[in-house]
């Protein structure tokens, strides 16, 4: 049991001591970034799709007659 609290203990001294940390200001810029991207990715995805599902529909319709 006590190398479980010991490992506990020396995991967040290691956090908190040697770790690097991105500073908040920076974190949210480039949280807002990854978001805008992920969403303008997703729109884009969500286009395509709408496109080629299209094309596909057209295309057995044509084929069926």
């Amino acid at each position: 049991m006590t190398t479980i609290v010991n490992y506990i203990k020396e995991s967040f001294e290691e956090l908190s001591n040697n770790v690097s940390w991105t500073p908040r200001a920076e974190l949210q810029r480039l949280v807002v970034i990854v978001l805008v991207f992920s969403v303008l990715f997703s729109l884009a995805i969500w286009g395509a799709d709408t496109v080629l599902s299209k094309l596909v529909n057209s295309y057995f319709n044509l084929i069926n007659g």
